[in-house]
């Protein structure tokens, strides 16, 4: 029985996570390398309780990942959904297949 690989987050879910100021934020902070959650919410000064729902809907959107180490949890950048983000957004908008209501006639 083979597995497959869960699809990638689609453009809209990746721009939905980073359109907020601290997922973007965690982004930015994550982007210069590694991060225990404790440091996370000493630079933000934000409880646990926040900066773990934001790092959920980060991770969801497959942009970092993250990893237990005994009592504490650390988290990365994923970069490669951020390299990619600006092609697939580019496909979405100019090559993606809209159907078109039969219209005989302009409306205006």
């Amino acid at each position: 029985m083979s597995q497959t690989a869960p699809a990638a987050p689609s453009s809209l879910t990746v721009l939905k996570a980073l359109a907020h100021d601290l997922r973007y934020e965690l982004v930015r902070i994550l982007a210069r390398g590694e991060r225990c959650v404790c440091d996370l919410e000493a630079l933000l000064g934000l409880p646990q309780s926040k900066v773990s729902y934001h790092l959920g809907v980060l991770r969801d959107a497959g942009l970092i990942a993250g990893e237990q180490r005994g009592r504490n949890s650390f988290y990365r950048l994923r970069p490669e959904p951020l390299y990619l983000l600006g092609g697939t957004l580019l496909q979405d908008l100019f090559l993606a297949e809209t159907p078109l209501t039969h219209q005989p006639h302009s409306v205006c």
